[in-house]
């Protein structure tokens, strides 16, 4: 399969550039997987979409301000610093930094914000303009904390200004607990506490997983093959008890409806035992859906509209087949929806 069969047209306009005026407020298109109709709801609307017994698996990961933005050292040119993930190792960190041909191994940079700083030092360089870079605090406060006061939400590139104040609450879902993504699950940015409520009085159960979405999540596609690409590894931890309740749904022949492609591969990661028990774990995911997976848990997801020739956009093929997404996709292009990650939504049944 080519990745060019995901291509479609998108005016530029209808890329959101902000979230709506009201968290819950958002458009929702409602996709039959298997006839490949469409329905057009309110988000709000969603208790109504849905039934009595269907489990809901939210991702309930936090963002962190992952983008630095700052100066070199010495002579004070700007620099910037994007934290992708920890190495592991100490206050070391894979990011991609700004300008790449002047921040080989051993420069240095400085951001401040917050009244405080913090310090910076390529220490490794990698393939696609990557560094491993040393933090630390004159002061030996922590560098999370630091981070956190200086750092800045990063909007994906799509968002064409910079963040916001705002930001930092309307780019986190309302049950996000677990600091370490770089990108919001951003179907879960619809939700409110109400409509969780109302969905709890409607019957429907919700479960957590975690994955920290990482530059994986969002990395272009650069070969021509769907089946060439490779996903980078993302952390992510399910609990027993959100394992116990995938089982019981499974088990019961209730639908387990994801919110976001986040949840899908994380509980699609999930090893089942003979028993048909699915278990509990924490590591890495790798797993690339794309038409052709045999869903194993997942029988409905909540997602926003994709890019187009994405992962993502696959991963919803996969679940709804290809002809079906693309012509849902062309009917909200039609109706204005709106794109990505402060867009519109669609459920698929």
């Amino acid at each position: 399969m080519n990745v060019a069969d995901f291509d479609f047209d998108l005016p530029e306009d209808l890329i959101a550039q902000d979230p709506p005026a009201e968290r819950g407020g958002s458009r929702l298109l409602m996709l039959d997987r298997a006839g490949g109709g469409v329905e057009h709801h309110r988000f709000a609307e969603l208790p109504s979409l849905l039934r009595a017994g269907d489990l809901l698996v939210v991702n309930d990961t936090k963002v962190f301000p992952a983008r630095l933005i700052g100066h070199r050292l010495p002579g004070g040119g700007a620099a910037e610093c994007f934290l992708v993930r920890p190495t592991g190792t100490g206050d070391e960190w894979v990011a991609l930094v700004h300008p790449g041909q002047r921040l080989r191994e051993g420069a240095r940079m400085a951001f401040a914000g917050g009244g405080r700083r913090l310090d910076a030092e390529v220490v490794g360089m990698h393939f696609h303009g990557r560094r491993t870079v040393r933090l630390w605090t004159d002061d030996g406060s922590s560098v999370r904390e630091a981070i956190d006061a200086i750092g800045h939400i990063p909007l994906p590139p799509y968002i064409k200004r910079g963040d916001a104040p705002a930001d930092r609450d309307r780019y986190q879902t309302v049950f996000s607990r677990d600091p370490g993504s770089i990108a919001a699950p951003t179907a879960g940015l619809h939700f409110t506490p109400a409509l969780l409520d109302a969905l709890a009085a409607r019957g429907v159960a919700r479960a957590a997983i975690t994955l920290h979405v990482g530059y994986g999540t969002f990395q272009p596609i650069r070969v021509e093959r769907v089946e060439d690409h490779q996903m980078e590894p993302e952390h992510f931890e399910v609990s027993a008890g959100t394992a116990a309740a995938l089982t019981a749904a499974r088990r019961e022949g209730r639908r387990i409806i994801t919110v976001g492609t986040t949840s899908t591969r994380t509980i699609e990661s999930l090893a089942i035992d003979a028993g048909g028990a699915v278990q509990p774990g924490h590591g890495e995911t790798a797993l690339f859906i794309h038409p052709g997976h045999q869903f194993r848990l997942v029988s409905g997801m909540i997602t926003n509209f994709h890019l187009p020739q994405s992962s993502l956009i696959m991963l919803v093929s996969a679940l709804a087949g290809r002809e079906h997404v693309l012509a849902a996709y062309e009917t909200a292009v039609k109706e204005r929806y709106r794109f990505y990650s402060y867009g519109d939504a669609m459920l698929v049944l």
